[in-house]
């Protein structure tokens, strides 16, 4: 029978552990799976965004920048999602769009090309991790990498796409079609959508006591069941229907 040293098991031990760390994907790796249109700039483009990138992981709620506040990198979020809004005086604000994994801060790119301070804000909505590429990084690499140049300028015309649509729904939806419109999204894949009336009207640029008055006339109506901080979608079609509307 072998017996086993202390020194030989802690050998072993540590052994296991090289093992299972030169299995787990390196951030190279993972910015590639993420990030398929980086993937494309090859092995060494990703190598080098890694290495000059520092890896990020903040909870549900931080407050990754602040409106009038410089730009310290450029976030590839790996997972979770950051909520980007803009606040007015009066205390309302609106939702500009949503940074979901495989996506990048339009508004950091801006900020970072033209040395500016954020307009808006980014806060975690859920748990969120990133790889962040330093300012004179970034700038580098726009200038050196066809293929990083090539995404970023992406951004710019999938995030104006977007927020084009939302001036469109503003200037020619009413907000009950906003409304209908963002829960039937929301239900898409759950029936039951965890919000509250206020999350809803920020996201909507409207106040509470309208959200909520609206949701009443849908509960009516048999569309929704409401709880607390709970929405839960009887009828999307109708919800559907109802966004749709010409006005």
């Amino acid at each position: 029978m072998i017996v086993e040293s202390p020194s030989t098991r802690a050998s072993a031990n540590e052994a296991g552990r090289l093992a299972m760390n030169d299995s787990a994907p390196s951030l190279a790796d993972r910015i590639g799976a993420a990030f398929p249109a980086l993937a494309l700039a090859g092995r060494r483009t990703l190598e080098r965004i890694a290495r000059a990138s520092a890896l990020r992981r903040v909870g549900a709620g931080t407050e990754l920048f602040g409106e009038r506040q410089p730009c310290s990198g450029f976030p590839l979020v790996l997972s979770g999602t950051i909520r980007v809004a803009q606040h007015y005086p009066n205390g309302r604000e609106m939702q500009l769009y949503r940074v979901r994994p495989g996506e990048s801060c339009v508004l950091s790119s801006s900020c970072l090309l033209g040395r500016t301070q954020y307009p808006a804000s980014g806060t975690a909505e859920t748990d969120v991790e990133l790889a962040v590429v330093p300012p004179g990084e970034f700038r580098a690499l726009i200038v050196e990498e066809a293929a990083f140049r090539e995404y970023v300028f992406s951004l710019f015309g999938d995030r104006l796409a977007s927020l084009l649509s939302l001036v469109e729904a503003i200037t020619y939806q009413k907000l009950d079609q906003r409304l209908a419109a963002l829960l039937a999204s929301r239900a898409s894949g759950d029936a039951t959508i965890v919000a509250t009336h206020q999350a809803l009207a920020d996201e909507l640029g409207s106040v509470r006591e309208i959200v909520t008055r609206l949701l009443r006339v849908f509960e009516d109506r048999g569309w929704v069941e409401l709880g607390r901080e709970r929405i839960r979608v009887v009828d999307a079609r109708a919800l559907a229907d109802l966004a749709r509307t010409s006005p």
